[in-house]
């Protein structure tokens, strides 16, 4: 499969999320503030990303990270809801680079840039 084929620049997905205290960073590291965590923010952008291409990918074929270039700018509270947005901006023939951003309430919480590497399923579980 050559994404290229399938994959138009533009597409886009968004995704909303209420902060549960299990995705904080409190509830990971102790003594820590119970904030949106990083690594939380970041889970939500990949997975923005590889739903904005779903539909355009052949069965047996899914998407998997292969980059984050990602600045997390503010702290959101347990309880605020948090948008985070994919737009895809380059793709290859193996390989899709996203702009992504996430947004509580008030401000964008986080930018930056993701890249997703094509893999059929198959042939990547025989490798294992």
């Amino acid at each position: 499969m050559d994404a290229r084929d399938v994959i138009k620049i533009g597409m886009s997905a968004e995704r909303s999320l209420v902060v549960p205290p299990e995705r904080t960073v409190g509830h990971f590291v102790p003594n820590m503030p119970m904030v949106y965590a990083t690594p939380m923010m970041i889970l939500e952008m990949e997975m923005a990303s590889a739903d904005a291409i779903a539909a355009g990918l052949e069965s047996g074929w899914v998407t998997v990270g292969t980059e984050v270039d990602i600045r997390h700018l503010a702290a959101t509270p347990v309880g605020a809801t948090v948008r985070t947005v994919a737009r895809v901006i380059a793709v290859e023939r193996r390989l899709i680079r996203f702009e992504v951003e996430a947004f509580d309430e008030k401000r964008r919480i986080g930018e930056g840039r993701h890249a997703r590497g094509l893999v059929n399923v198959a042939a990547f579980s025989k490798r294992l």
